[in-house]
C-alpha cells in the first residue's frame, strides 16, 4: 500500500521522516504489542479466523496505533480510510460513509480508522453506529482516554476494546537499533546517554524516532554523555492531563503507595503529579482525606499533621510549599495504619438508614419544661462523672434496638490503647448489667 508521500508524488523530491520510512510493513514488525499480535493473542486469533470486528485500540501516543489499524486493513483486504476527529467534521464523516457505501457495492470493505475517536461529541458517536452495524465499515477507533468515561455505551456495546501497551525498554531498543541499521550508522551518543534516551522517549516509539533522527543529523563525533545529549535535545514533559484519566491514576498511585507504607515511591508519585502540573491544593486535599481514612486513630497525630501541610501550602506557596506536602506524604506512609474508623462511620451510616426514625432512650432526653418530665424525659439518667469509675454503663442506643459495635480498633498505634479502653469498659458495663440481673 503506498504511504502519503508516494500517493502524493513527493517521494522523489522529498525525503521521507525516519518514522515514516521505518513503519512496519507487516504486522510481524510490530514492536511492544505482543499482548495483541502474539501467538494467541485477540487480532491473531480474528485474522486467523478470517473475521475482523470493529475496535477501540486504547492506548498512550505512539505506541502503534495507527500503523496496526492500516496493517490490519492490508490483512484483511480493506480499504484503509483514515480520519482525525482533531480535524474532521460531520460531512467529513457522512463522506466517508458514503464511500464506504459505494465501495461494498462493489464488493470491497472499508477499515474506517478515527484517530482520537474520544473528541468527537455524544451525537457524533451516535452516528457510526448505524454503519457499523450494518457492515458498511469495519470501526477502528483510537484513543488515549479511557473508552468506558469518554465513549457512549452504545457505541462501545458494538466494539471490542483492545488495550495497547507503552512500549517497554526493550521494544524503544529494537526501534533503535532498527533506525541505526537504515541510515548504516550508530547514534552518537554513549551508553548511559542511551538510557536516557529511551527514558526521554517515555514509552513513545514516535517520539523516539523524532529524536533519534535528530541525533542522526548530528556529527559521529564528538559522543555525547547524558548531559550532552540532554543540552542538544530539549526535555519532554510528562504526559499528564490535569482533567482525564492519568490525574486519577496517579493520584490513585499516591494513595495506594501511602497506604501499603512506600515512602519512597509516594515521593515518586507526588513528585509525577507535581512536574505534571497538579493543582498541590488538590494533592494536598486527598493526602488530608488519606490520614483519616487509613490511618485514623492508630496515629492521632497524623489528620493534624496533614492538615497543616495543607495550611502551609496555602499560607508559603510554590514552589516552597510543596515540601510540607512531601513532609505529610512521608509521615503518613510511615504511620500505623487503620481503616477501623472509616469501616465504623460506614457500618454506623448504613445501620442509621435501616433503621429509620428511631428516638433516643428517654433516659438521656433532656426534659427542660414540667411536660416533658412528666413524660418520662431524663428520668433515671446517671450522671457519669458521680458514678464509681466515672462510668454508668447506661444503655444509649435506641430502646428496642440491639447494642450493635461498629468501631473495631486493630493491634497498631495508639488503637492498641483504644482496644484496651473499649475492654475495660465492656467489663464494666457486663459488671452493671449482672447487678441488675
Amino acid at each position: 500500500m503506498a504511504n502519503l508521500f508516494e500517493a502524493s508524488g513527493m517521494a522523489a523530491s522529498v525525503p521521507m521522516p525516519l518514522a515514516e520510512r521505518l513503519r512496519p510493513k507487516s504486522l510481524s514488525e510490530v514492536v511492544g504489542q505482543d499482548g495483541l499480535l502474539g501467538e494467541d493473542a485477540p487480532l491473531t486469533r480474528m485474522l486467523n479466523d478470517g473475521r475482523l470486528a470493529s475496535l477501540i485500540f486504547w492506548g498512550p501516543p505512539g505506541c502503534g496505533k495507527t500503523t496496526i489499524a492500516r496493517l490490519l486493513a492490508g490483512k484483511a483486504n480493506l480499504e484503509f480510510v483514515s480520519l482525525s476527529a482533531v480535524f474532521s467534521g460531520v460531512a467529513d464523516l457522512r463522506k466517508a460513509f458514503e464511500e464506504a457505501r459505494k465501495r461494498r457495492e462493489t464488493g470491497r470493505g472499508t477499515l474506517l480508522f478515527v484517530d482520537e475517536i474520544h473528541r468527537f461529541n455524544r451525537s457524533q458517536q451516535d452516528g457510526f453506529l448505524p454503519f457499523v452495524e450494518e457492515g458498511i465499515v469495519v470501526l477502528v477507533g483510537a484513543t488515549t482516554e479511557n473508552p468506558s468515561f469518554e465513549l457512549n455505551a452504545a457505541l462501545l456495546s458494538r466494539c471490542q476494546v483492545l488495550v495497547l501497551s507503552r512500549l517497554n525498554e526493550e521494544a524503544l531498543e529494537q526501534i533503535i537499533c532498527k533506525a541505526e541499521k537504515e541510515a548504516g550508522r550508530s547514534l552518537p551518543i554513549d551508553s548511559n546517554a542511551r538510557q536516557a534516551l529511551k527514558a526521554m522517549a517515555d514509552g513513545d516509539g514516535r517520539y523516539l524516532l523524532n529524536i533519534v533522527e535528530e541525533l542522526l543529523h548530528l556529527p559521529r563525533e564528538p559522543i555525547l554523555d547524558s548531559a550532552g545529549l540532554g543540552r542538544v535535545i530539549q526535555k519532554r514533559a510528562p504526559v499528564y492531563d490535569k482533567a482525564q484519566e492519568s490525574h486519577y491514576n496517579l493520584i490513585s498511585a499516591l494513595h495506594k503507595s501511602m497506604r501499603g507504607s512506600d515512602p519512597d515511591a509516594a515521593l515518586y508519585w507526588l513528585a509525577r503529579m507535581l512536574t505534571g502540573g497538579e493543582d498541590p491544593n488538590y494533592i494536598a486535599r486527598r493526602v488530608a482525606r488519606f490520614a483519616a481514612e487509613d490511618i485514623g486513630l492508630a496515629d492521632p497525630q497524623a489528620l493534624p499533621l496533614a492538615l497543616a501541610a495543607w495550611d502551609h501550602y496555602e499560607r508559603i506557596g510554590s514552589p516552597e510549599g510543596e515540601l510540607a506536602i512531601a513532609e505529610a506524604v512521608v509521615y503518613l506512609a510511615l504511620a500505623p495504619k487503620s481503616n477501623a474508623i472509616y469501616s465504623a462511620f460506614n457500618a454506623a451510616m448504613r445501620t442509621a438508614k435501616e433503621s429509620g426514625s428511631l428516638m433516643p432512650p428517654k433516659h438521656i432526653l433532656n426534659a427542660p419544661t414540667k411536660l416533658l418530665k412528666e413524660l418520662g424525659y431524663s428520668e433515671g439518667y446517671a450522671y457519669d462523672h458521680q458514678e464509681q469509675d466515672a462510668f454508668s454503663g447506661q444503655n444509649y442506643f435506641p430502646d428496642g434496638m440491639a447494642r450493635e459495635v461498629f468501631y473495631k480498633p486493630v493491634e497498631r498505634g495508639f488503637e492498641r490503647e483504644a482496644i484496651k479502653r473499649l475492654s475495660y469498659w465492656a467489663k464494666l458495663r457486663n459488671k452493671r448489667e449482672e447487678k441488675e440481673t
